[in-house]
């Protein structure tokens, strides 16, 4: 049953009864092509000592994978992430006089200590000053929350900081109802809204809060990359009301640097994984294990690995059901013939004597000890696996169950990685604590693509859209050349939301050409598939935009010249 809404001027028809909002589907990911190795690292399996598949690990692979052309990820299903509106694109002049929100990142901003020198500091500044040069009318909002610190329990603080840092008047407001025509305007150069953390609305990516928040606002800046993950009122509601939604210079880095860390465009490339939760991350592992010529597990997330293969270790410090999962990653680097490296020895200590340290191979660790620390045989095994490599992704912590940061055998893998990335090789690195012992140990922390925020890059390798980058605009042309697309432009126009395949407007198209027809789609493929139909059947009243509508809608149609008589939302 069809149902008729009025979005800004015009009518909003609704094909089938049920909402799908499209800026929550799954995020497709970079694309990369198929590479399969018959015997080309061959040799990596016998100069590193690695064990060969045992014959009951391999029934145990036969009894719990898929079959081989599932198990297998050759990249061809994914695609490109989607190229956003950035502020470094958007016109400067038309800037001026304009209402830009920024969502600012509190945890670069407002973290400790803060320093100058890292770029992405001085990138989130320059956001600010940048908007403020060129006459915006600039708000800042985030969500802060420092129990430790009260130097930012409140707003007034947090905007007494924020002064200092920007050398610019920052003035906090008491309540968010869009940008206020008040006396404090007159007396500050940046405002500053209250704390997110205390709505839940804005956890709740409610409509009518994410309306009040925006409420006069002309530009929405996201320059959070850290919270891109996440569906928040301030990163993806406020595009909805926001003439524009561009990506800041902060963003803008951040997400280069995810690309950069992901993409395997040198070989040979290797992942250096820890942390845990390998059933949280499977399919992220899957990823990884699809792109790299190699995987190298220094966490907790080792032990799975090696009692997957049937090693003796520790019961305490492998996690339940995790064997399946395993076993399809053990698999598809076997098909592939890539390496799996796990530790051969740890540093351990017992409960009875914490600070006394003994060493055992992984296979031998005593019921009471616990490790702590990666062996001198393990960093040997995987310093010379690295030596040969182009490209490194070290994410997550080298920490194990019952240990705190393992700051010898990290601090030492990171001194692997600092010379390493002083040659030819390139060197990403993500995570808290990886990025932290990088920055204690290295001299030259600007040789690494340095991301701070695992969560972003493991949802992201996931498979899942992120939708702080996809609420953005996407690509499509600043200035709409409607002149050159349609015969005439001053046509009544109708827009067909998530076109598809094109097949209803391109019909309506041919039949009824008084009228012209706009498909937008948030598919490349497929609006390249529609313009290809457009120029077969040779028709000047319809054009494709691929697009998130989503957040364009507005910029869009409000350019056209013509008038728009009705909007039409393709549901599934």
């Amino acid at each position: 049953m069809s149902q008729l809404l009025v979005p800004l001027r015009g009518a909003l028809f609704l094909h089938n009864s049920i909402f799908y909002d499209r800026s929550v589907e799954p995020l497709t990911l970079l694309r990369h092509g198929s590479r399969l190795y018959n015997g080309n690292y061959a040799g990596w399996n016998g100069r590193h000592g690695l064990r060969s598949f045992s014959q009951g690990t391999r029934e145990l692979i036969e009894k719990f994978s898929v079959r081989s052309e599932e198990n297998i990820c050759d990249g061809g299903q994914l695609d490109t992430i989607p190229h956003v509106l950035t502020l470094r694109e958007y016109p400067k002049e038309k800037l001026s006089g304009k209402v830009v929100l920024v969502r600012f990142d509190s945890t670069l901003l407002l973290g400790e200590p803060l320093d100058l020198k890292i770029s992405s500091v001085n990138e989130a500044l320059f956001t600010i000053k940048y908007l403020y040069d060129a006459g915006a009318k600039v708000l800042l909002v985030s969500n802060w929350n420092s129990p430790n610190n009260p130097m930012f329990l409140s707003a007034k603080s947090v905007a007494d900081y924020l002064s200092s840092l920007l050398q610019l008047k920052v003035v906090p407001t008491n309540c968010i109802s869009g940008y206020m025509q008040s006396r404090v305007q007159d007396e500050a150069d940046i405002l500053l809204f209250e704390n997110l953390s205390k709505f839940r609305e804005e956890l709740a990516n409610c409509f009518v809060f994410a309306e009040k928040l925006s409420s006069g606002v002309d530009i929405f800046v996201n320059d959070a990359f850290s919270q891109s993950h996440k569906i928040l009122a301030s990163n993806v509601g406020v595009t909805r009301f926001c003439a524009a939604s561009v990506a800041g210079f902060q963003f803008e880095k951040d997400l280069f640097r995810l690309i950069e860390a992901t993409m395997s465009k040198e070989t040979p490339n290797v992942a250096i994984i820890g942390g845990g939760n390998i059933l949280d991350k499977a399919p992220a592992l899957h990823f990884l294990a699809s792109i790299c010529d190699g995987l190298v597990f220094v966490g907790l997330m080792a032990f799975q690995i090696m009692h997957a293969l049937g090693q003796p270790v520790p019961l305490n410090l492998v996690e339940r059901s995790t064997t399946k999962d395993s076993l399809k990653i053990i698999q598809l680097a076997q098909t592939r013939n890539i390496p799996v490296l796990v530790p051969k020895d740890f540093w351990c200590s017992s409960g009875s004597f914490p600070k006394h340290l003994d060493l055992f191979p992984a296979h031998g660790i005593p019921e009471g000890w616990s490790p702590v620390g990666l062996g001198p045989v393990s960093l040997d095994e995987i310093a010379c696996l690295l030596s040969k490599c182009k490209k490194i992704l070290w994410i997550g912590p080298v920490k194990f169950q019952t240990s705190e940061e393992d700051t010898h055998g990290a601090s030492k893998l990171a001194m692997m990685l600092t010379e390493l990335g002083k040659d030819v090789c390139s060197v990403s690195v993500v995570g808290n604590a990886a990025c932290n012992i990088i920055m204690k140990t290295s001299r030259c922390p600007s040789l690494y693509n340095i991301i701070e925020n695992a969560s972003v890059v493991w949802e992201f390798l996931k498979g899942r859209k992120l939708p702080g980058v996809t609420a953005l605009d996407r690509a499509y042309p600043f200035d709409i050349d409607w002149d050159t697309i349609l015969y005439d432009p001053t046509q009544p126009l109708i827009v067909d939301i998530g076109s598809g395949n094109g097949l209803f407007i391109l019909g309506m198209a041919r039949k009824q050409k008084q009228f012209n027809y706009l498909g937008l789609e948030i598919n490349d493929k497929l609006v390249r598939r529609c313009l290809n139909s457009v120029r077969t059947y040779g028709l000047k009243n319809v054009y494709f935009i691929a697009t998130n509508a989503t957040s364009t809608f507005r910029s869009i149609v409000s350019s056209y010249p013509g008038k728009l008589i009705l909007a039409s939302v393709q549901l599934v």
